[in-house]
């Protein structure tokens, strides 16, 4: 029954270019179509979002017997290939729902939110523009930052949906341009605390960052937040893997108002990494590494080049 959960689990999945098969004449998904070089068909998209909806179904569900009640994802076309999922035969009996906006980004992905609407009511959902530029002084067309705040089982919530501008040309000559994400997170909860005193907060996402890195560090230093991923990267294992590297950029923080324990309230519990072996590669150079969609132009027929992450919070009674 609904009423006797306790345990509840809060995750992110960086969905690895999860498009519709249609060519949309305003993002660069040309690619990502039938007669693209990546013959992106339906019969990929209809394997990839069953793939996708297995994964979701399982995040956290040895702790706490259920999907996440909370899940927030990157790398999505659009609102279309989130219904798909939600509808697929693993998320169907979910009374899933999704927060979803367009965003400037060039090459049309996007963040959203999908939640459980039977514990979460949303309260209000926006955008925050990441103004950044590049080198050149042209702006870097790159992801919203998504907030949406709710009710998750009578408590309010506030969360941030990321996917900071990436390592591409260079982690240290684009560090700034995730150190101002982190910045427009934090100035929104400033406006937010002239409204909720002590606000519960989320600040989850793939971050292309490190939990040692400045931007994160950025977040670190306003002291606002426990960030349980921290100890959760090694030589040995993370989120993803780049080049034999292990990095974990995909991350969820909580504010320290979550390791309270009064009645009703939420508490952490404990975070980790989802990456049960369906979700690796069995064999090879590649071996242990995510099982993604695509190796460069050859397509393999994977889930993602992420592992989810997830935290676990108990509902204090």
């Amino acid at each position: 029954m609904a009423e006797d959960r306790k345990r509840f689990t809060v995750a992110f999945y960086n969905l690895e270019n999860y498009f519709d098969t249609r060519n949309d004449p305003h993002k660069l998904d040309d690619d990502f179509t039938p007669k693209g070089f990546k013959k992106w068909d339906d019969k990929r998209f209809a394997w990839k979002t069953k793939k996708l909806a297995k994964a979701i179904s399982e995040i956290g569900e040895e702790e706490t017997d259920a999907p996440p009640v909370l899940l927030g994802v990157a790398e999505i076309e659009n609102a279309k290939v989130l219904e798909a999922l939600l509808a697929s035969k693993k998320l169907k009996d979910v009374n899933y729902d999704y927060v979803h906006f367009e965003s400037p980004d060039e090459r049309g992905i996007d963040t959203g939110l999908i939640y459980n609407a039977d514990f979460f009511e949303v309260l209000k959902g926006e955008t925050l523009p990441l103004l950044v530029e590049n080198t050149n002084g042209e702006r870097d067309f790159t992801r919203d930052i998504l907030y949406v705040s709710g009710k998750l089982n009578g408590e309010k919530i506030h969360l941030f949906v990321n996917h900071w501008p990436s390592r591409r040309d260079g982690s240290k000559e684009t560090e700034y341009k995730r150190v101002a994400a982190a910045a427009t997170v934090l100035q929104k909860i400033e406006l937010l605390k002239k409204e909720d005193k002590e606000p519960h907060i989320i600040v989850m996402g793939d971050f292309n960052d490190n939990p040692q890195s400045a931007s994160i560090k950025h977040l670190m230093e306003s002291r606002l937040f426990i960030n349980p991923m921290e100890k959760l990267l090694s030589p040995l294992g993370g989120s993803a893997n780049y080049k034999g590297e292990w990095s974990l950029f995909d991350q969820v923080l909580l504010s320290h108002s979550f390791l309270n324990v009064e009645k009703g309230t939420h508490s952490f519990d404990k975070a980790a990494i989802f990456a049960p072996r369906f979700l690796k590669e069995w064999k090879g150079k590649y071996k242990g590494n995510p099982y993604r969609t695509y190796a460069g132009r050859k397509y393999i027929g994977g889930y993602s080049d992420h592992f989810p992450v997830y935290a676990v919070l108990e509902l204090k009674s």
